[in-house]
C-alpha cells in the first residue's frame, strides 16, 4: 500500500511538472536546439565555406586561408571532434564545394582553385587553378562559391569594390558567373552589390540575397535569370562586352528615389526582389540560402528556404510562390542566438543544419569571433504561420496546427501594414509610404489550418507586414513568431469574397504611419534624414558661445562595428562640440546616454519597428542626452551641447539596430 501511495505521489508530481512545462512560454530552443562544436584554441575557424562529406566528416574553409577536415562533427558518443588541416595559403576563400572524387573547389579572391589530395594522406598537395578573374586590389573584392546547380553548372558571385560607393574596378565585379565542368565561363546577370548568399534550387531557379547599401534600401532576395539586372548599376560597366547578356548602361538607371518596383516598369531588365527582408525588423546583413530538402527531418517546412543573417546572428525562413509567372513570398523570423555572424549553412547527413560563422570586420550580435554550430529539430512542431499565399482580395494564412477559431476569426488578432523603400544611389533608405490596411473579412477553414483574410486594398510592389499577435492554437498556444513580411509583386487570380459575406466591421480609412516623399535625394547630404535640430541634437553653435566651445571631440568609426576611439574625457559643465565622422561603409549614429543605460536604450531602438528610421533609431527616453542623426557612409555631423554637471562614466553608442552591443565608447565626465 505504501509503495502504491508513493507511486501515486510521484505520478502527481510528474504530472504537475509536465503541466508547468506546458504552461510556460515556449521558446525557439524547445523546437530547434543549437549544438556548439568545440574548436581548439590554436585554430581561428573564421568560416567562409562548409561542405558535408559522405563519410560523415565536415570540411570548413576559413577567411584565414585554410581548409580544415573535422571528424565526429555530430558529437556521437562521448567523443570530441578532431581537426586536421587539409589546405592552407589561400586568399580569403568564401565558399567550399566537395567533389565526388574527393577533391574540392574553392573561390579565392582571384580564382576558383581545385584542391586535390593526390597521395591520399589527408592533405591537399595539388592547388590547381580552375578559372582566374582580374583583381584591382580593393579590400572589398570578396568572391563567393562555387555553388553547384542541379544541371552540373558551377556558379560564382563577385562582390563590388568599395570606394565610398559600390564600384566595379575589375571585370565582372557585381556579376553572377556560370562555369561548365571544363572551366568555360558565361556571365549571367549583374546589378549585384554584396552577393554573399545564393542558391540554385532543386527546380534549377537561382536566387541570391543582397545587403543594404547604395541602391539597396534593405536586404532582399532576387530571382536571377540570364540578362537580369538586380539593381546596383556599378556592374553595368561591363554590359557592353560581347559576351554580356545584359544590355543596360549605367546612365539608363534613374536616381529618382521612387520604389524599385515602379522604376522597373520603365527600365526593361531591372528585376524587383522576390522577397524583401525589412532592415532591422528581420535582419541587417543577409547571407546564405538553404532549401529544405530534408523530407521532414528538419520540421514542417519542407521546400521552404532558410536564410542566414550575418549581422544579427540569426536564421530567417522564407516561403516562395509564383504568381502570374513572377516570384514573390514571405519571410519570417526563425532562430536567433547563434554564437557569431552566420555566413554559411549546409545540411548534415541526419537532416540537421551545420551553421558556419565569422564576425571579424563584419561584427555581429553573436559574442564570439567565429563558430561552427548545428541546428537540430527536436521533433516538436511549433505553432507558426507556415505559409501565406496571395489571394485576389487579400491573403490566405496557413498554420502548422489547427487554430482556436474564436481568436483566428477576431479582427483584433491581426494587424496589416504596407511600406516600401526608396531606390536611389544613397546608402540604404528610410521606410516610405507606410500605411495600415483594414481587414474586411476573415474565414477560417473547417480543419482550422487556414484563415482567408480580405483587406480593404492591396499595394503592388509593397511589403505587407502581417502581425497575428492575438491568434492562438486550438491548444491555447500563441504563435512562436507572430509576424511575417510578404512582398507582393502580383495579385493572384481567383474568386473574390463578395461584400455581402463580409463578417468584419465596415472599413475605416487606412492610417498613414509615415509618408516620406519619393523625390530625388540631394547629391551630397550628411545624414539619411537631416530633420530639425532639437535640445538633444543641436547642430548649430549656440549664439552665447562667443568664445566657441571649450573642447572639440572628433569621433570616427572603423570596420567591425567600432568607434575609432573608445575613451573620451570632458569636464563637467563644459561646452562641447562633438564631431561624428562615419568612416565606415554602413549607416551609423552616435548617441550619448546616462551611465548604465546603453543596452536598454539600444534595445528600445530595436523595438521602434516601422517608425525606427523616421526617428533616426533614437528612442524617446530620458536616458538619451544627446545624439546625431543616422549618417551615410563617409559623411559627418557636428552637434553642440553642455557636458553633464554630474561627474561619472557615461556611454556613447550607435543605436542603429544590432549595433549597440558592440559599438560603444566611454565618455568620462570629470569635475
Amino acid at each position: 500500500m505504501k509503495k502504491v501511495l508513493i507511486n501515486c505521489l510521484v505520478g502527481l508530481v510528474t504530472s504537475s511538472l509536465w503541466t508547468q512545462a506546458q504552461n510556460r512560454p515556449m521558446t525557439e530552443d524547445d523546437y530547434y536546439r543549437i549544438v556548439t562544436l568545440p574548436v581548439p584554441e590554436n585554430i581561428q575557424l573564421e568560416i567562409g565555406g562548409v561542405a558535408v562529406l559522405p563519410d560523415g566528416r565536415v570540411a570548413a574553409s576559413t577567411r584565414r586561408g585554410e581548409v580544415w577536415m573535422i571528424n565526429n562533427p555530430y558529437l556521437k558518443g562521448s567523443g570530441q571532434p578532431t581537426y586536421k588541416r587539409f589546405a592552407h595559403g589561400l586568399h580569403e576563400p568564401l565558399g567550399l564545394l566537395y567533389r565526388p572524387d574527393g577533391s574540392f573547389l574553392v573561390s579565392q579572391r582571384g580564382e576558383i582553385t581545385h584542391l586535390i589530395d593526390s597521395d591520399n594522406d589527408g592533405t591537399a598537395d595539388v592547388y590547381e587553378s580552375f578559372y582566374k578573374w582580374p583583381l584591382s586590389g580593393n579590400y572589398h573584392e570578396y568572391s563567393y562559391g562555387p555553388v553547384l546547380a542541379p544541371n552540373g553548372d558551377l556558379l560564382v558571385t563577385l562582390n563590388l569594390d568599395w570606394i565610398g560607393r559600390g564600384a566595379s574596378l575589375a571585370k565582372w565585379r557585381g556579376w553572377l558567373l556560370k562555369f561548365d565542368d571544363k572551366g568555360n565561363m558565361t556571365p549571367i546577370a549583374t546589378g549585384l552589390r554584396s552577393p554573399a548568399g545564393y542558391a540554385a534550387l532543386q527546380s534549377g531557379d537561382i536566387f541570391y540575397t543582397e545587403n543594404q547599401g547604395d541602391w539597396v534600401g534593405s536586404g532582399r532576395m532576387t530571382h536571377l535569370e540570364p540578362g537580369d539586372f538586380a539593381g546596383n548599376p556599378a556592374g553595368l560597366r561591363w554590359s557592353q562586352e560581347p559576351e554580356s547578356p545584359v544590355k543596360l548602361k549605367e546612365q539608363d538607371i534613374p536616381n529618382t528615389g521612387e520604389p524599385l518596383y515602379e522604376v522597373a516598369k520603365r527600365v526593361p531588365g531591372l528585376k524587383p526582389p522576390a522577397v524583401w527582408f525589412p532592415h532591422t525588423l528581420m535582419g541587417i546583413s543577409t547571407s546564405d540560402i538553404r532549401e529544405d530538402i530534408t523530407k521532414g527531418a528538419f520540421g514542417p517546412f519542407e521546400g521552404q528556404l532558410f536564410v542566414g543573417d550575418q549581422g544579427h546572428s540569426k536564421i530567417m525562413r522564407v516561403m516562395l510562390e509564383k504568381v502570374n509567372g513572377k516570384w514573390q513570398g514571405i519571410c519570417f523570423p526563425f532562430r536567433e542566438g547563434f554564437q557569431s555572424g552566420i555566413l554559411r549553412m549546409v545540411w548534415g547527413l541526419d537532416g540537421s543544419m551545420f551553421v558556419g560563422q565569422t564576425s571579424r570586420g563584419w561584427s555581429a550580435t553573436g559574442k564570439d569571433d567565429f563558430g561552427l554550430q548545428r541546428l537540430v529539430w527536436t521533433g516538436k512542431t511549433p505553432f507558426e504561420m507556415k505559409a501565406v499565399r496571395s489571394m485576389p482580395d487579400g491573403f490566405e494564412v496557413e498554420f502548422t496546427m489547427p487554430v482556436d477559431k474564436a481568436t483566428a476569426q477576431n479582427v483584433d488578432s491581426y494587424q496589416f501594414n504596407t511600406f516600401t523603400y526608396k531606390y536611389h544611389r544613397t546608402y540604404g533608405s528610410p521606410i516610405i509610404n507606410a500605411s495600415e490596411r483594414v481587414i474586411r473579412h476573415i474565414a477560417v477553414s473547417d480543419n482550422g489550418l487556414k484563415a482567408r483574410i480580405v483587406l480593404d486594398s492591396l499595394k503592388l510592389g509593397y511589403i505587407h507586414e502581417i502581425k497575428a499577435e492575438g491568434v492562438r492554437s486550438a491548444a491555447g498556444l500563441p504563435l512562436l513568431h507572430n509576424v511575417g513580411y510578404y512582398t507582393l509583386n502580383e495579385i493572384a487570380d481567383g474568386q473574390k469574397i463578395p461584400s455581402s459575406q463580409w463578417n468584419a466591421a465596415q472599413p475605416k480609412a487606412a492610417t498613414v504611419i509615415t509618408d516620406h516623399s519619393t523625390h530625388t535625394m540631394p547629391a551630397a547630404t550628411s545624414s539619411t534624414n537631416k530633420g530639425p535640430a532639437s535640445a538633444k541634437r543641436n547642430t548649430e553653435q549656440p549664439a552665447d558661445w562667443t568664445n566657441g566651445p571649450d573642447q572639440t571631440i572628433i569621433v570616427g568609426t572603423k570596420p567591425g562595428l567600432k568607434f575609432d576611439i573608445s575613451d573620451v574625457q570632458v569636464k563637467a559643465g563644459s561646452r562641447i562640440k562633438w564631431i561624428f565622422n562615419n568612416n565606415d561603409d554602413m549607416l551609423h549614429n552616435c548617441v550619448i546616454v546616462k551611465p548604465g543605460t546603453a543596452n536598454p536604450v539600444g534595445d528600445a531602438a530595436i523595438k521602434l519597428g516601422l517608425k525606427g528610421s523616421d526617428m533616426q533609431y533614437v528612442p524617446k527616453s530620458a536616458n538619451v542626452l544627446f545624439h546625431t542623426n543616422i549618417l551615410q557612409p563617409e559623411t559627418s555631423e557636428a552637434i553642440y551641447f553642455v557636458a553633464p554637471k554630474e561627474p561619472g562614466e557615461y556611454t556613447f553608442l550607435c543605436t542603429f539596430p544590432g549595433h549597440h552591443t558592440l559599438m560603444q565608447g566611454k565618455l568620462k565626465v570629470t569635475k
